[in-house]
């Protein structure tokens, strides 16, 4: 098992039991992108430099910094900075970041989906943690709530919400990191200029039909990066020399022109379980790029200068 990212304690009045913290995630891309010199191919580094090297000899290359003489500072005044020490970092007077004091529950139905950043696995410490872990777990399974907190890792402590894993055979808690409010940005600013127009009522019965019919179990495996698996194609092209891929332009819709027409269509289509219904007059044809998303090869041009390994 890999390290834990956090260990610590949650209180929750008198009762405290050890839990470890793992990510619950991680990034599974396979490209890699490398700044390099168009014009040799050769990989581009970054150093870190005194600015007053950079204004003295901008067209000079500078001495890199060395590591151990890198600090954090904080700019009182322009210009002006003030030392942080690492250790004076961790020597904080921060509770949290040793242990996660639950001050509220909440029903997981308030937990916006805009709020929730990132989740963690929450797992025991260790055996003698097991049987107040498992108590609590159970006793936010049955009541259908989240533990609220706070924790402090990353330079900075976070609202912690601590719940139970779908999962009942595993046994675990999830735990999320979650924004403050004054992190999210007004939507009243982004949704003032949604012009009010009233909802026709057959129109609305029509819709909750057409999502109705659309509605299945959600399966987080079906889904895949597509952009991805195109970046690896054209990658791939380029290394062997071939054709490189292209996207077909995709024919436009025609207008839709009334509502209530567009929506008896596409529950027709529902209906039938075919991706295109039938064509009544007016109806729009659908082309073979509509119906299959690929990518089309287009004529390579002729490979010119040296290609060097970057």
């Amino acid at each position: 098992m890999a390290r834990p990212y956090w260990s610590g304690q949650v209180q929750i009045s008198l009762v405290s039991f050890g839990v470890k913290l793992f990510v619950a995630t991680e990034a599974k891309s396979e490209i890699r992108f490398h700044q390099i010199s168009r014009s040799t191919g050769e990989r581009v580094r970054h150093q870190k430099v005194l600015s007053s090297a950079l204004e003295d000899s901008p067209n000079e290359a500078a001495n890199p910094v060395a590591k151990d003489e890198i600090v954090k500072g904080y700019e009182y005044r322009k210009g002006e900075y003030v030392i942080i020490e690492p250790k004076e970092l961790e020597q904080l007077r921060v509770p949290s970041k040793h242990a996660i004091s639950v001050t509220q529950f909440v029903d997981m139905s308030e937990l916006s989906p805009e709020y929730l950043e990132k989740p963690y696995f929450l797992v025991p410490e260790d055996d003698v943690q097991a049987e107040a872990f498992a108590v609590v777990r159970a006793a936010l399974k049955k009541t259908k709530k989240a533990a609220l907190g706070k924790i402090a890792f990353s330079g900075r402590e976070h609202i912690f919400a601590i719940a139970a894993a779908e999962n009942d055979d595993l046994g675990g808690m999830m735990g999320y990191v979650m924004r403050y409010q004054e992190e999210l940005r007004d939507p009243a600013e982004y949704f003032k200029e949604i012009k009010k127009v009233p909802v026709n009522e057959d129109s609305l019965q029509l819709a909750m039909e057409l999502i109705a019919r659309k509605s299945s179990p959600f399966k987080a495996s079906e889904f895949k990066d597509g952009y991805e698996a195109a970046v690896r194609e054209l990658v791939e092209a380029k290394v062997k020399h071939v054709a490189v891929p292209q996207e077909e332009e995709t024919p436009r819709r025609a207008q839709v022109v009334n509502l209530m027409d567009a929506l008896r269509k596409s529950v027709g289509e529902e209906e039938s379980g075919a991706v295109v219904a039938k064509k009544p007059s007016g109806s729009v044809k659908a082309s073979k790029s509509e119906t299959k998303r690929g990518i089309s090869l287009v004529k390579a041009g002729k490979a010119s200068g040296k290609r060097r390994s970057a």
